[in-house]
């Protein structure tokens, strides 16, 4: 266990922009920073090529424990996450069995407690049987609703259904927005001729549409928090943008930025999620809304399967690629190519994230928060590779991709849990999040 860590004269990501100084973590926490620290540390990093980084955190992940475990596990899926940058996860609850009662959380909470490298929080699913029933479950991110069906069977479709959970609950709603009517009509209308290239028809942008609007109007009439996962759609932001709600927040991730609907013609099944990653005018609209701030944050959706499950016939094949490994070097190339500022990541990555769920004493290189740390190299260039992946999913659609700025080193409660292709469990690092109180 390391009681204390002083980086020297590197330059640190803060709150009010890039500082060049040193930042001193004692017991778990940031005790200092400054220009020139005259204190003494069990381990001293010096390494001016390195970039200082709050730890990062991807609010969107499925690690399927308990469940499908030969998909990924809490272990593997967090190995996975400190290897990407990341240093807390909020993970989704449909897995089997599903996270909808104190049971199933406390299930989780104990899996992660033993086996993850990295912070972590539960999302409770909503059903028609537990709406009652949530606002007595603490610790947690908020509810998760799905509007349209997915991965599993949380499924909660019926309008009079999302009225009684907005009425009842205290928590905020991060939902699946997708109208469930159409995604049934589309099906019912099914040739068995599809494709992957035909995923955004079936699951089309008018079911995210008309979804996010009801689920707006419901959040705004009973002022409660509302946050619409994995955007996909140029209507919705242009929607979201004019709203301009308090009540409402959003997310878009890295497949649905960095994809289009021309990568179905390479990868077919591999490149299907739901929602359905789209055509260029949809991809544009959503990098658009991500730079004006429309869509405060990215979350990965990191939804593992094998490879002989997604290499299925479109019908069979399931949705979803593993993904939280790259999140940070995709964005971190593109930053290199000057399409945005690393100010920009962290604001979407880190300071966002923890405003929106209010997350306690993360996501901020300041004095007594969290020593939740990534440090970044942005010149060192790698190609993607998938044995080097460690998703038990370990494939990607951005295999041979060459992307300049990785992460080299993952610092989570003051403890060292990854460095440069190999991740440490330590007993001492991951902590279950916690959360301020939702008004």
């Amino acid at each position: 266990m390391i009681e204390s860590l002083l980086f020297k004269q590197m330059p640190l990501v803060l709150p009010s922009g890039i500082f060049q100084g040193d930042l001193l973590i004692r017991s778990g926490k940031i005790e200092a920073i400054g220009p020139s620290l005259n204190v003494s540390a069990e381990r001293i990093i010096h390494e001016p090529g390195l970039t200082v980084l709050p730890g990062l955190i991807d609010a969107h992940v499925h690690f399927r424990e308990p469940g499908p475990t030969h998909k990924e596990t809490i272990q593997t899926g967090s190995e996975a996450a400190a290897a990407g940058g990341i240093t807390t996860f909020f993970e989704m609850p449909n897995t089997t069995p599903m996270t909808v009662d104190q049971v199933t959380l406390d299930q989780k909470n104990k899996i992660a407690a033993e086996t993850a490298l990295v912070n972590y929080a539960f999302f409770i699913g909503a059903t028609s049987q537990n709406l009652h029933k949530l606002d007595a479950i603490t610790g947690i991110p908020g509810i998760k609703l799905f509007a349209g069906s997915s991965t599993g069977d949380l499924l909660l479709s019926e309008p009079d259904q999302w009225e009684r959970l907005f009425v009842s609950t205290r928590h905020r709603i991060s939902v699946h927005s997708e109208d469930e009517s159409i995604i049934q009509t589309r099906q019912a209308t099914s040739t068995g001729n599809e494709t992957a290239k035909d995923h955004p028809q079936m699951r089309p942008s008018e079911a995210a549409i008309r979804c996010t609007k009801r689920l707006t109007q419901l959040a705004i009439r009973h002022q409660k928090q509302l946050h619409i996962c994995h955007l996909t759609t140029a209507e919705e932001a242009q929607y979201l943008q004019q709203l301009n709600s308090p009540y409402i927040t959003c997310e878009v991730t890295p497949q649905h930025l960095f994809c289009n609907s021309d990568d179905y013609l390479k990868w077919g099944t591999y490149l299907q999620i739901n929602p359905p990653i789209r055509d260029a005018r949809h991809q544009s609209a959503l990098w658009k809304a991500l730079l004006s701030g429309t869509i405060p944050m990215i979350a990965s959706d990191h939804a593992p399967h094998q490879r002989d499950e997604k290499e299925q016939p479109y019908g069979k094949a399931p949705s979803g690629m593993p993904i939280v490994q790259l999140t940070v070097p995709l964005l971190l190339d593109a930053m290199n190519s000057g399409q945005f500022k690393l100010d920009d990541i962290v604001r979407w990555c880190a300071y966002n994230p923890s405003e929106i769920y209010g997350i306690a004493n993360k996501g901020r290189l300041a004095v007594g928060y969290d020593a939740d740390i990534t440090l970044v190299d942005l010149k060192r260039t790698r190609t993607v590779q998938s044995s080097q992946l460690l998703s038990k999913s370990n494939w990607s659609v951005f295999e041979g991709k060459t992307l300049t700025g990785w992460p080299i080193m993952t610092i989570v409660n003051g403890q060292l849990v990854y460095e440069d292709g190999a991740c440490y469990a330590n007993p001492h690092s991951a902590q279950a999040a916690k959360f301020h109180t939702v008004v």
